[in-house]
């Protein structure tokens, strides 16, 4: 999966946020978080909306029955950076409750199919981040 993601990532670099394959098409940014137990800088690329002024993305690893590491990174520390495009910023990353939890991950669902999958593939519920640019 790290060499995946890092195809993707250099990818989305060097065509300023614009990515082919399985992903064409699809809008996403660059989460850069501290490593909760490293302290180490790690991106992850991601699916995202927008809801307001702040951008929405899904801890769904895809199913897994825990949640994705980048995720407990946040909890640890929620500024974050975020590449969007060529745009680059810091942010802060929150986890949304119910019942707003459920309406966006069903907004992202309509819009992006494959979460619905995800959820159906895990007994957890699946957390979604708010992030909000400083």
């Amino acid at each position: 999966m790290k060499e995946f993601n890092q195809t993707i990532i250099d990818e989305f670099r060097s065509n300023n946020g614009v990515v082919g394959g399985p992903f064409e098409g699809t809008s996403l940014l660059l989460l850069g978080t501290i490593g909760a137990k490293s302290g180490l800088p790690r991106t992850n690329p991601l699916a995202y909306m927008r809801e307001g002024d702040q951008l929405i993305v899904i801890a769904s690893y895809a199913g897994a029955p825990s949640n994705p590491p980048w995720y407990y990174n946040l909890l640890a520390n929620p500024e974050v950076t975020v590449e969007l495009g060529v745009e680059k910023f810091t942010a802060l990353a929150s986890v949304v409750d119910e019942p707003d939890r459920s309406t966006l991950y069903a907004t992202m669902a309509l819009a992006m199919p494959d979460f619905s999958k995800y959820q159906a593939e895990t007994s957890r519920v699946i957390p979604v981040i708010a992030i909000t640019q400083n």
